[in-house]
């Protein structure tokens, strides 16, 4: 089928419209925004056009347009984003200092020691309720004791954890429970 109306003027005047495009700015995206024009221009339903050659002109160049305005907003945005949630600075690593992980590393082997010194039913008590989330009444079916003893269990393991926090805050690193 032979191209006709708009169609045909766009076909004849392809390269003109690639080499105006990339010489007001659109650079690499000269053939993406060609190509988007075509694909318009392919679905729009438009009646007779008086003058069809600066038409296609001015479509391109609001495609351009359009294009380097949304790149602009998404630079904004992403700015914005970066301001907001303190992300990276051009040079510096997002990951924790070293010393800040052997800090972490450290914390939680006294949490892991803290807990282990309650014996291994409130351990494992305490990190099915605080880290997988198990509810209590599961927890008593689950190590066959009554609720009131999975509240017992869990007191003892919550006093240990923020007897370890407060030793912690203060700097002194020990924290053994009583």
């Amino acid at each position: 089928m032979d191209a006709t109306g708009l169609e045909a003027v766009y076909l004849e005047s392809r390269d003109a419209l690639l080499r105006f495009l990339r010489a007001h700015g659109a650079g690499e995206a000269a053939e993406d925004l060609l190509h988007e024009l075509w694909l318009r221009l392919r679905d729009a339903r438009t009646g007779p056009i008086a003058q069809p050659l600066a038409y296609l002109y001015r479509a391109a160049n609001n495609l351009m347009l359009d294009r380097y305005r949304a790149e602009r907003q998404s630079t904004f945005r992403e700015r914005e984003w970066t301001d907001a949630t303190g992300a990276t600075h051009v040079g510096r690593s997002d990951a924790p200092a070293g010393d800040r992980i052997v800090a972490a590393r450290q914390d939680l082997d006294r949490a892991q020691s803290a807990l282990a010194a309650l014996g291994p039913r409130i351990e494992q008590m305490f990190r099915r309720h605080r880290l997988d989330g198990v509810p209590q009444r599961a927890l008593a079916a689950e190590f066959g004791v009554s609720l009131s003893t999975v509240e017992s269990d869990l007191r003892k393991a919550t006093a240990a954890m923020i007897a370890l926090k407060k030793s912690l805050d203060e700097g002194s690193g020990d924290a053994t429970p009583s």
